[in-house]
C-alpha cells in the first residue's frame, strides 16, 4: 500500500478565559472564512469537537516502533494498544471532545461550551453536531479496568478533573 499524506488546516482555535479550570469559560473561536458553517448550530445541545493535540505533534511521538502503553487510569490496567485508549499520543494526534453548547455568537464566530478538555490555543480541525441516531449506542461495554468510571458525559468532566488527568501538560 502506498502511504499518502493529507493536509489538515485549522478552522479555529480553543480559547480559555480564566485560570481556574472549574470556573473558566471554554470557547471555540472559528476563523472568519468558516463562520457561515455555524448557521443553526445553536439548535443543537451538543457538538463534537475534533481537535489537533498539537502538544503531542512531534515526529518521535508520531513514529513509535510500538503503539502500546499501560494507561495511567483504572484498576489493574493491562498494557493496551493505543487505539484502546484516549491518549493524545497517536500516529495522527486527532482528539475528540463532545461538548455541551452554551452559546453561539455567529458574528464573532464564538461557541461557548462546557465539557471540553483541550488546552488554550489548541487548533480545531472540525465540528459535528451531536446526532443521537449516529452517535449514541444503546448496548455497549467498556474494558473492565474502567468499570468505576462515571457512566455519563455530564458526570465525567468533573470526575476527570479530580483524577488530575485533565489540564496537565
Amino acid at each position: 500500500m502506498i502511504e499518502k499524506e493529507y493536509k489538515i488546516k485549522p478552522i479555529g482555535y480553543t480559547r480559555i478565559e480564566g485560570d481556574d479550570p472549574m470556573k473558566a469559560d471554554y470557547l471555540i473561536e472559528i476563523l472568519e472564512p468558516y463562520r457561515s458553517a455555524l448557521k443553526e448550530l445553536d439548535k443543537f445541545s451538543h457538538v463534537m469537537v475534533f481537535w489537533w493535540a498539537n502538544g503531542n505533534d512531534k515526529e518521535d511521538l508520531r513514529n513509535l516502533q510500538k503503539w502500546a502503553t499501560t494507561p495511567p487510569y483504572g484498576e489493574d490496567t493491562p498494557e493496551t494498544g493505543i487505539f484502546a485508549t484516549r491518549s493524545p499520543i497517536r500516529p495522527n494526534p486527532i482528539a475528540l471532545s463532545t461538548c455541551q453548547i452554551l452559546d453561539v455568537d455567529y458574528e464573532k464566530g464564538i461557541i461557548r461550551v462546557s465539557g471540553y478538555d483541550a488546552f488554550d490555543d489548541t487548533p480545531i480541525v472540525d465540528l459535528k453536531a451531536y446526532f443521537p441516531i449516529s452517535d449514541r449506542v444503546r448496548e455497549c461495554h467498556i474494558a473492565p479496568w474502567l468499570k468505576d468510571w462515571p457512566e455519563w458525559l455530564e458526570d465525567g468532566f468533573e470526575w476527570w478533573q479530580k483524577q488530575e488527568f485533565a489540564f496537565s501538560d
